[in-house]
């Protein structure tokens, strides 16, 4: 059986195309046939060249497609497209020749509102920044010196290579303990959740690393994940996060204790660099070695005067014993002059004192003894005629003088005083009050009184001694 290619009709047909000229061929029909469309989708790896140019995908829930914005078109867009941004473009189908893929050449570019994915990121990031987990005061130090570093990452990561390459390089000695785990697709957060847990309940790392290479907002969904962010915060070590490229950020950095912009500068945030501590440790060398010279020298200087001062003891006890021998002088000197000086006064304080003069004191005690004896008996006779004038005039008022001129104080049976002959009536008892005695009376009839005969006297019978009736 021939199997030899045979064209169907050799002469007819046309000379083979090269690849070249067939993609020519493709992008020139599209470009004929469809004019500049107006297309609306979700940005996805946009990249910045530095020649100024954009490359993006714009994609929906069942397509993407790939697109570039060359850079005189990119400087008229108003703003700075990212992954997740929801854009409308106005562009050309075609073919990019030299790989044969179908592309779209973006004219214009304008905002259409955030993506689906781009939204659930920022209303996840608000829900968790308003419970508190990205505020700083909750994060940890890292350690500076740490013995072991946990990598969570997938074995076959490129990140992984790069992290323990930088972590040879700075710290060759440094233990690292990886905790293997998918970094993307839909089974990712929860093996990255279990391990973060095992290395939380293990505690065998001073400081973990959360690392993944870069990608599109879809490859690092992962990292934006409520329960990986979570996690990341409960972790009882200290985490560093190196997702993705530098303008990349997802949840899980928001909440690390530190957010590297790679999975590299995250091996260096923790490892320190050999060489820098090999700078450090001279430095201090130098400097130790500095400070003890200068104490040396501070310390010989010192040694220097002392030994200047020092003496032998021979020459310090002869020193000694002529300070002894004057200052002995200067005591007997000093006890000898003061000795003198209370000699001196001594003899002052005796001229002063003379034998006191007792006479004339005796004489002026004499005359004021008998000066106050006259005083006193002066006093006491003008007392005594001051009381016996007093006698003679309480003599005179004394009802017991009245008495004795003949008055009679007479009381009723109440003992009152009988003023009034109308206060009595007749059969009333009455006491009299003599100078000498008294006597009971029985009134008989009153005179004096309104409606008594006149100058009718008393019986004399009705007056009787104290103690008899009437």
């Amino acid at each position: 059986m021939n199997t030899e290619f045979q064209p169907p009709n050799p002469g007819g047909m046309r000379a083979a195309l090269t690849v070249s000229e067939l993609n020519r061929t493709v992008a020139g029909l599209l470009e004929r046939s469809l004019p500049v469309v107006r297309v609306e989708g979700e940005l996805s790896n946009v990249v910045r060249a530095a020649s100024g140019h954009w490359y993006f995908s714009l994609k929906d829930p069942g397509a993407q497609v790939r697109c570039v914005m060359f850079r005189g078109r990119a400087r008229q867009v108003g703003f700075v497209p990212r992954d997740g941004d929801r854009v409308e473009v106005l562009a050309l189908a075609t073919v990019y020749e030299a790989r044969g893929e179908f592309q779209l050449n973006v004219e214009a570019m304008r905002q259409a509102g955030a993506g689906d994915l781009y939204r659930r990121f920022l209303a996840l990031k608000a829900r968790l920044q308003e419970e508190g987990l990205f505020e700083p005061a909750r994060k940890r130090a890292l350690p500076a010196m740490p013995g072991c570093v946990g990598i969570v990452t997938s074995p076959q990561a490129a990140a992984l290579r790069d992290v323990l390459t930088t972590l040879r390089r700075r710290a060759p000695g440094l233990r690292v303990i990886i905790y293997p785990t998918p970094v993307q697709g839909s089974e990712a957060p929860g093996q990255i959740v279990a391990a973060l847990a095992r290395a939380g309940q293990r505690r065998d790392c001073d400081v973990l690393l959360v690392v993944r290479g870069g990608g599109s907002i879809e490859d690092l969904w992962a990292f934006n994940d409520e329960a990986v962010a979570r996690a990341i915060a409960a972790c009882p070590i200290p985490v560093v996060t190196g997702v993705g490229h530098e303008t990349d950020f997802t949840i899980a950095d928001f909440v690390a204790d530190l957010r590297a912009p790679t999975p590299t500068a995250a091996a260096e945030q923790v490892a320190p660099d050999r060489r820098e501590l090999a700078r450090a440790t001279r430095r201090l060398a130098q400097r130790l070695a500095a400070a003890m010279a200068r104490r040396l020298e501070r310390a010989g200087q010192g040694l220097d005067t002392r030994v200047r001062l020092l003496r032998p003891p021979s020459a310090q006890w002869r020193e000694r014993s002529q300070r002894a021998a004057v200052a002995a002088r200067r005591l007997v000197a000093v006890v000898r002059a003061r000795r003198l000086q209370a000699t001196l006064r001594l003899a002052r304080l005796s001229g002063r004192l003379r034998a006191p003069r007792t006479g004339l004191a005796s004489q002026r005690l004499d005359t004021l003894a008998r000066r106050l004896a006259a005083a006193g008996n002066e006093t006491v006779a003008a007392r005594g005629r001051r009381i016996d004038a007093a006698a003679a005039s309480l003599a005179l008022v004394s009802p017991q003088a009245v008495l004795d001129r003949g008055y009679a104080i007479v009381t009723l049976a109440d003992d009152r005083v009988l003023y009034d002959a109308a206060d009595t009536a007749v059969g009333d008892r009455l006491a009299v009050q003599l100078a000498r005695g008294a006597l009971q009376a029985r009134v008989v009839e009153p005179t004096g009184v309104p409606g008594a005969a006149p100058g009718a006297a008393p019986d004399a019978a009705s007056l009787k001694p104290p103690g008899h009736s009437a």
